[in-house]
């Protein structure tokens, strides 16, 4: 009898060593992703500052649906703390319901950023792009005349006498744009179809107004612009049918988006900049011109790569949610369900992070 009794203590010994064994491994390489992961965060992270150094950048405020996916990998985190909770208790059909609640709140999580992407774009705000319109900017070569009344540009705003532009005005400044977006070519060059040229809008070249002649655009001598004026017409119609005017990003400056240079913000007023309160040299200027807007491409790089440690988490998720429906998990097995929800509390984790980072940074 004794010697049955150390039998099957040794066998449960055997048995709980082996599965602390697994768990150790499990747990080893749960950490070690979670280290390789960090790393590399923190070197973009280390990059985005020390490029913020000497560069001009740009900082508007986070997109509204990043706090939505924020709140919906918070809740997540919760529910699957809860449902292994659940599950250690017994109770596995309230703790299956949880494992799936957790997966559906990632795949929203995933959506939220996607649609925080959309308004990213909506705002002008580009993977790669440009910080001021430099080529084709309003009031260098062209202007434009709506009726009697010249056109000015103050930021991203149309202005005639002083006030915006209205909805219906402004709609019909970008169709009256969107004429000269074409492929050129030497038969198209100052060729426009739009009756009412002259009366509606008017062009102004060097402060005197464009004639269409037999649907063909010439200067006051009557001579028919050239390929050189068109291109640069061409440029500046582009921007003006998106509804822009010095910046690529949209909005009001200083309201929805800011630039600062080597942390210190810059004024701009009347379509002028400021650099502690002095006219932005010429140097700068120039640099400002040809520079790109980095800031938001550090934006895109660091919360695209953690959504892809997201999507990749989540195909698992799928599998693992199955097993769980499969009883795979038990009272006495909890293991996968805990080594799966550290890697999913770290990327919850890594998320909040990043939000904090970019919006001290950004």
């Amino acid at each position: 009898m004794d010697t049955q009794n150390i039998k099957n203590e040794q066998e449960l010994e055997s048995l709980a060593h082996e599965q602390r064994t697994k768990e150790r491994v499990k747990k080893g390489t749960v950490y070690i992703s979670i280290i390789s992961i960090t790393m590399m965060f923190l070197g973009l992270s280390s990059a985005y500052v020390v490029s913020a150094g000497d560069s001009f950048w740009v900082k508007f405020p986070m997109p509204s649906f990043f706090w939505i996916s924020t709140a919906a990998i918070v809740i997540s985190s919760l529910s699957f703390e809860l449902a292994i909770f659940l599950m250690k208790r017994g109770k596995s059909a309230p703790a299956k319901t949880l494992i799936l609640v957790t997966t559906v709140l990632g795949l929203f999580f995933a959506y939220s950023q996607f649609k925080g992407y959309g308004q990213l774009v909506d705002n002008g705000a580009y993977v790669v792009n440009r910080i001021m319109v430099s080529n084709g900017r309003y009031g260098d070569y062209f202007e434009i005349r709506q009726g009697n009344d010249l056109l000015e540009v103050n930021g991203n705003s149309f202005i005639k006498k002083g006030e915006l532009l209205k909805p219906e005005e402004q709609k019909a400044l970008q169709n009256f744009a969107s004429l000269f977006i074409k492929d050129i070519d030497s038969s198209s060059v100052g060729k426009i179809d739009f009756p009412s040229y002259g009366t509606d809008f008017t062009l102004i070249y060097r402060y005197e107004p464009l004639l269409l002649i037999d649907g063909l655009l010439h200067k006051e001598d009557s001579t028919p612009i050239q390929l050189s004026d068109w291109l640069r017409l061409r440029e500046m119609m582009i921007h003006v049918a998106a509804g822009r005017g010095d910046f690529f990003v949209k909005g009001d400056y200083g309201k929805d988006f800011q630039l600062y240079y080597g942390g210190e913000p810059i004024q701009y007023d009347n379509r002028k900049l400021f650099y502690k309160d002095k006219p932005l040299s010429r140097g700068l200027q120039l640099k400002l011109y040809d520079s790109k807007d980095n800031a938001t491409s550090y934006l895109y790089i660091l919360t695209f790569l953690h959504l892809l440690h997201i999507l990749a988490t989540l195909l698992y998720m799928f599998a693992f949610t199955k097993r769980t429906y499969a009883n795979e998990f038990s009272e006495s097995n909890t293991l996968g369900m805990r080594a799966t929800a550290i890697f999913w509390h770290y990327l919850g984790a890594l998320w909040l992070y990043l939000l904090l980072f970019l919006l001290y940074i950004h």
